[in-house]
């Protein structure tokens, strides 16, 4: 499976790599937030793989849900960003990534993230996480296992670029936590994993297209998604009294051990 996630991830970066370049217009979907023609080709690409190799796995994605299109979901199914960070990639900033993900009984069991403006990649599935290094010709030049660090006594946060909040501070004045980086993306689940950070607090509203390729990854490697009552959090979340189908609550994702 993960084969047919690095295929499809490679070819739809390099297809908004193509559009990155080039430059394009920018619309706004119901919701108000961007759409470009690279994130409704890049959902093609991906959607015509999982079609093609897992045909009865259903595929919830993100453009697609936008358009009124959300097949129904049993306990297995595909989550798909195309291009998640759109606003970093209208904005010129590298950390936009496409992020794909399997979902098994409501967890995040496989997934890659690609940034195909930073030519790298993360991937992971059951216990196994690793960072690939793509070249020009989007190819893959060569594979690191990847794990979370221990925790430290000095710990590190990352924080979302473009929707911190206040609660976001208070956080990590409570843990005791002074020095934060704000990136966009998925990636921020990637630098978990790979040891580079220790904490991602998220206080404002996300999807589950946009955590669930990144989330895998990091419990590959070792790490934590946890809901504010500390349960994992969950996937194929549908029918919510208080949000849309698929939406998130807020959620805290560590590297090591989650500290109280």
């Amino acid at each position: 499976m993960l084969q047919t996630f690095e295929r499809a991830a490679l070819e739809a970066g390099k297809a908004i790599m193509a559009v990155y370049i080039k430059g394009c217009m920018v619309a706004c979907k119901a919701d108000n937030s961007p759409v470009t023609v690279a994130d409704e080709q890049a959902e093609r690409i991906i959607l015509a793989h999982l079609h093609s190799e897992f045909p009865d796995i259903p595929v919830i994605a993100e453009e697609s849900v936008a358009a009124g299109i959300v097949p129904a979901i049993g306990s297995s199914f595909f989550l798909v960003d195309p291009l998640d960070g759109t606003r970093e990639f209208i904005d010129r900033r590298p950390e936009f990534t496409v992020n794909i993900a399997y979902i098994a009984d409501g967890h995040p069991v496989a997934g890659i993230v690609f940034a195909p403006a930073l030519g790298i990649a993360f991937s992971g599935e059951r216990g196994n996480a690793e960072k690939l290094y793509i070249d020009s010709d989007f190819q893959i030049e060569r594979r690191r296992p990847i794990n979370v660090r221990l925790a430290k006594a000095k710990r590190t946060a990352l924080a979302s670029r473009s929707h911190d909040s206040p609660r976001t501070a208070r956080f990590l004045a409570e843990q005791a936590i002074t020095e934060c980086t704000n990136i966009g993306s998925s990636l921020k689940f990637c630098l978990l994993a790979e040891g580079e950070a220790d904490v991602y607090p998220r206080f404002t509203r996300t999807m589950e297209w946009d955590t669930a390729a990144g989330d895998a990854i990091l419990r590959a490697a070792g790490g934590s998604t946890l809901t504010l009552d500390g349960r994992p959090l969950t996937y194929g979340k549908t029918r919510q009294a208080h949000d849309s189908d698929f939406a998130n609550p807020d959620f805290i994702s560590w590297g090591g051990v989650p500290q109280p």
